[in-house]
């Protein structure tokens, strides 16, 4: 017999595990919080993915394999290369509503850094997001946007901003993330623009 087709698609389990990460932490979040959010069964949990770890392992796969398409829909959301990477920086704060949900991202952070198996994950994202916005970099010197300058350097200064300034805003807690970050992003482009910033974000059909 051929085995029954799945009705939830593991994409759908991922999302509803980064909801209760977010809400819950690394220590509260449990395999039946994951199902209940995404509307399954623990046990439908444990047959495909093995455990909770079983499942974070996923979440890093999937983040992954997300890097390069995060680049790509942000290049066909602009038509400023600049645009495009401040876009892609502020994913994180965008997504990020409260400082709870903050304290528990950096919790995952500290396993991340400190568990042998997930911290080669934790680099390889690091490198590949330098790399994209390396790229955006590049772009905007070649197209006039940008005067020139070491996009490396840059590229690693724009990775510091949008971690450390959610930290930041974490603390403080003045205003939206998005917000928050988007202004710290600007101060350290701004110096480096040939133009000052306009909205070219495409205009959707």
């Amino acid at each position: 017999m051929s085995p029954r087709p799945r009705t939830v698609s593991d994409e759908h389990i991922l999302l509803a595990t980064q909801r209760v990460m977010a809400q819950a932490g690394p220590i509260k979040m449990t395999l039946a919080a994951v199902a209940k959010e995404a509307g399954l069964s623990a046990a439908t949990l444990v047959q495909r993915f093995g455990s909770k770890r079983g499942l974070m392992r996923a979440i890093w796969a999937s983040a992954l394999g997300g890097v390069d398409d995060c680049f790509d829909i942000q290049r066909s959301a602009n038509t400023s290369p600049l645009d495009a990477l401040v876009d892609a920086a502020l994913m994180m704060p965008r997504g990020t509503h409260s400082p709870k949900e903050m304290t528990n991202s950096l919790a995952f952070l500290h396993i991340d850094l400190s568990d042998p198996e997930f911290y080669p994950h934790m680099l390889v994202l690091s490198e590949r997001t330098e790399a994209g916005y390396r790229q955006l970099l590049d772009e905007a010197v070649r197209c006039g946007e940008l005067v020139k300058c070491d996009t490396t350097q840059l590229a690693r200064s724009v990775s510091a901003i949008a971690g450390g300034s959610l930290i930041s805003w974490a603390v403080f807690r003045r205003g939206a993330a998005e917000t928050w970050v988007r202004a710290d992003l600007e101060m350290l482009l701004t110096p480096y623009r040939k133009t000052k910033p306009k909205s070219r974000r495409r205009r959707r059909r």
